[in-house]
């Protein structure tokens, strides 16, 4: 129960932060929007199914690792302090996860509709892909998360965060690529169902871990 609510708090919290701190939403959605569009400029005409699944996961990696690196840059140490004192670290990191978790979807859902628009649509099964794209948010969020939390510790080293997270998300986004691609190639899912079951079981390792060693970092 008190877990429950103070990860409630917390997350109103990092709404309210981010309403009062429009201008990095709109940057975040701004290079979205552009890096879409030159995209459109590239390949239009000539894009394949292959392609367009490929740049669609690069176009969202890069968009995760912008939108998610400030997770930890904005909290000063006078706030970590405060926090340390009236919360539980993982209270932080759930709270962390699960605002990064809302924005991901946000901005995965947009990139999927001006991907859609300008691209054209190829998707032969939406409800697969839509899944696919749940999941990469929700893995995506969990490792930088992560990842920004450790980076955090060494100056909000951003170039730490990229080295950091490069051998973990790569497993994670060649599965999703994996799931994606039958989804813009099959209505079926017999061969996507394990795979989803390996992004289930990446995503609660991820999270887990975060759970159990974050205080240790916390502490630091």
């Amino acid at each position: 129960m008190l877990l429950r609510r103070e990860l409630t708090r917390l997350l109103l919290k990092e709404i309210k932060l981010e309403l009062k701190q429009r201008y990095v939403i709109n940057g975040i959605l701004l290079y979205l929007v552009s890096t879409v569009f030159v995209t459109y400029l590239a390949f239009t005409g000539t894009i394949t199914a292959e392609t367009w699944n490929s740049l669609f996961w690069i176009i969202l990696l890069f968009v995760a690792v912008n939108g998610i690196s400030k997770s930890f840059i904005q909290e000063s140490p006078g706030r970590h302090l405060y926090y340390y004192t009236i919360t539980s670290p993982q209270s932080v990191v759930l709270s962390k996860i699960l605002y990064n978790l809302l924005l991901m979807a946000i901005l995965s859902m947009l990139a999927l509709l001006f991907f859609v628009l300008l691209m054209g649509n190829m998707i032969q099964n939406p409800l697969l892909f839509i899944t696919a794209l749940l999941l990469g948010s929700l893995g995506l969020s969990s490792v930088l998360t992560m990842i920004a939390a450790i980076a955090s510790r060494a100056s909000n080293n951003f170039s730490l965060m990229a080295i950091l997270s490069f051998p973990i998300v790569l497993p994670l986004l060649m599965t999703l690529m994996k799931v994606s691609g039958s989804a813009l190639n099959s209505y079926s899912w017999a061969g996507s169902i394990p795979l989803i079951v390996i992004l289930l079981m990446i995503n609660v390792a991820v999270i887990l871990l975060a759970y159990l060693l974050f205080p240790y970092l916390w502490r630091d």
